[in-house]
C-alpha cells in the first residue's frame, strides 16, 4: 500500500440513525480516490446517492459519513448529538497539534 494517500480523517457510522458511533482516524485512499480503507474495512464513495452519508462500507452496505476534521471540533453531522468524539490513539498527537492547533487535552 506505499504510495497510497493517508490523511487525518472524520468517520461516523450512520447505519443506526442521524447520529452514530464516530472516530477521529487515519485513513488510507486508493489510487482513483473512489474509496478509502479504515480499521481494515473498505468503504465506497456513494456518489450523491446517500442520505446524510457519503460513503458505504463494501462488505455490510452500511452507510457512514467520512469527512476532514474540523479546526473547531464541530465534526458530527448533528450538533445536537452529544456522544463524544473517539480519538485513535495514533493520531492524537497530530490531530491535537496539526488540526485543532492546540495541545491535546
Amino acid at each position: 500500500m506505499s504510495g497510497h494517500k493517508t490523511r487525518i480523517m472524520y468517520v461516523e457510522d450512520k447505519s443506526g440513525g442521524l447520529s452514530g458511533p464516530a472516530w477521529i482516524g487515519r485513513v488510507t485512499f486508493s489510487k482513483s480516490g473512489q474509496s478509502l480503507t479504515y480499521r481494515g474495512r473498505t468503504f465506497q464513495k456513494l456518489s450523491g446517492r446517500g442520505f446524510k452519508a457519503n460513503y458505504f462500507d463494501v462488505d455490510t452496505g452500511e452507510h457512514f459519513w467520512i469527512s476532514g476534521p474540523r479546526k473547531d471540533g464541530d465534526d458530527r453531522l448533528y450538533a445536537q448529538s452529544t456522544a463524544p468524539v473517539a480519538i485513535d490513539d495514533d493520531v492524537a498527537d497530530e490531530y491535537w497539534a496539526a488540526i485543532r492547533g492546540k495541545p491535546k487535552p
